[in-house]
């Protein structure tokens, strides 16, 4: 899987109402070039691309008032499988396992704390080609209330394991599968909006997080969280001009 081992975050996708603005958005805050799906049933899909590599993707949001949203996949070796885990765990299935086109197999869930996520049973397409650069995704976290209903929900699902994350000053609770330590979970941080009850969000990693907050809000986007210092490094979460909440990191040396 190009790296990408199961139960490890693999890729990210963007559904927004406003596809142009979005490719201008990122295009001007990462570097991104977009290749556009061939599929005419894909409905415009794109991939971003980070000097010809695939780091994420982004569709049109699929009904009139959705909010926008970025969405986490983990990698699977059986999506069905892993429905069957979600709903023996408590979660719910939101979207049954499909198969698209040739690409891969995929599901939509949502764990007890109401946090959706979906997963990757990849075919054609692997996930993401680059992680961890600027530009690229080097992080996923769940943002929850109950952290220790999701330890139980996701260990029965993926088999994660609950440690210390990245090394820093403070104590940082993350998951491990394997050998390696793959996301991470917090409680719910003020200055997010109340009706954000749990989401998964996704960190895109930049060279200075303090000038790509301010370049964000320059192309119309918004800080919800200013530049801070974390285990894991600097971040700041921030909004799109559509709404789509994502994080960006300047990882810890």
């Amino acid at each position: 899987m190009s790296g990408v081992e199961p139960g490890t975050p693999c890729w990210a996708d963007l559904a927004t109402p406003d596809l142009a603005d979005a490719k201008r958005f990122y295009r001007q805050l990462f570097g991104w070039t977009e290749r556009v799906s061939r599929q005419p049933q894909a409905d415009g899909y794109i991939t971003f691309l980070l000097d010809g590599r695939a780091v994420a993707g982004a569709g049109p949001s699929a009904a009139t008032g959705e909010i926008p949203v970025w969405s986490t996949y983990v990698a699977t070796d059986d999506a069905d499988l892993a429905a069957s885990r979600v709903q023996a765990a408590g979660g719910q299935v939101v979207v049954a396992p499909f198969d698209v086109f040739d690409q891969g197999r995929m599901g939509v869930f949502a764990d007890p704390g109401g946090a959706t996520f979906s997963v990757w049973q990849p075919r054609a397409m692997r996930g993401a080609e680059v992680f961890n650069v600027p530009g690229s995704l080097t992080w996923s976290e769940l943002v929850t209330p109950d952290p220790d209903g999701a330890h139980r929900f996701y260990e029965l699902v993926f088999g994660w394991h609950l440690v210390n994350g990245p090394t820093g000053p403070v104590s940082y609770p993350a998951w491990r599968c394997g050998a390696r330590i793959v996301a991470g979970v917090t409680p719910l941080r003020e200055g997010l909006p109340a009706q954000l009850s749990a989401y998964w969000s996704v960190f895109f990693a930049v060279a200075d997080a303090d000038a790509a907050a301010t370049r964000a809000a320059q192309l119309g986007g918004t800080i919800l969280v200013p530049p801070g210092d974390f285990p894991q490094g600097r971040l700041a979460t921030l909004r799109d001009p559509s709404g789509a909440l994502f994080s960006i990191l300047a990882p810890a040396t």
